[in-house]
């Protein structure tokens, strides 16, 4: 029974995204396909689970070539669960970690926090729009009305030129599982990388109606996979870091 909760709440999640927030992912798509034409990169970034977003977009089978991940180890699981929270919740952090890499007008930057309420994220927003670049966030519209952790009670969807609610109920999970309430089968990743696809997906196809052929990877499991993706590595090597 837990199990068939869990597709009802996945299926709902999926279906309201994709009935209630193709404007605003067309809108993404759009500054996306932008950033592509002028050879820009899209930089992706997330705390904690959300990190896995950058890896998901991130040199895989139908990625897109120009993307840099932002992999801030501090706030990701493997270096200490507690520690990362708290992190997160950190103010003053973002200008240092952003200043290492060099993000700038003409890019997108792509920022996922399901709460939208911790400073890290937030301020990393600002850093890349500081920098003139576009920012796009995925977030659950749920929390707008919780307290905020930053300063100035700013939440991730106030500081993003184009923010997608990712329809995450609060807390993330959906179907109880205990006497006391406590519930498990969260579906934050499952929405957000829904979107996250679904931007770059929009974005090839604005391409492909200017006449521009979108730079996607192969699967390297492919019989061709490696060769076709050479010379996207070889154009992209020395402006992604983590290539």
């Amino acid at each position: 029974m837990f199990v068939e909760q869990y597709q009802s709440a996945v299926t709902r999640v999926l279906t309201e995204i994709f009935e209630q927030e193709m404007e605003r992912i067309s809108a993404a798509g759009d500054a996306l396909a932008d950033t592509l034409e002028r050879d820009g990169l899209l930089y992706v970034f997330g705390c904690g689970h959300s990190h896995i977003l950058a890896e998901e977009l991130f040199y895989r089978a139908g990625g897109l070539a120009a993307v840099s991940p932002i992999f801030e180890s501090s706030t990701m699981l493997h270096e200490g669960a507690m520690k990362s929270s708290e992190i997160e919740r950190l103010s003053g952090y973002a200008q240092w970690v952003a200043a290492r890499d060099p993000i700038q007008k003409g890019d997108c930057f792509l920022v996922v926090s399901s709460s939208g309420i911790n400073p890290f994220a937030i301020e990393m927003a600002q850093e890349a729009a500081e920098r003139g670049a576009t920012v796009i966030g995925i977030s659950s519209f749920a929390y707008r009305t919780e307290a905020s952790r930053q300063k100035d009670g700013l939440h991730l969807p106030d500081v993003c030129q184009i923010c997608i609610d990712n329809h995450v109920p609060h807390g993330d999970a959906t179907v109880t599982v205990r006497s006391d309430g406590s519930k498990a089968g969260p579906v934050s990743t499952i929405a957000s990388v829904a979107i996250a696809n679904s931007i770059t997906l929009s974005a090839c196809d604005v391409l492909r109606a200017r006449g521009i052929e979108p730079d996607v990877f192969r699967s390297g499991n492919l019989p061709d996979g490696d060769e076709r993706n050479h010379d996207l590595i070889q154009r992209f090597q020395f402006r992604v870091k983590h290539l």
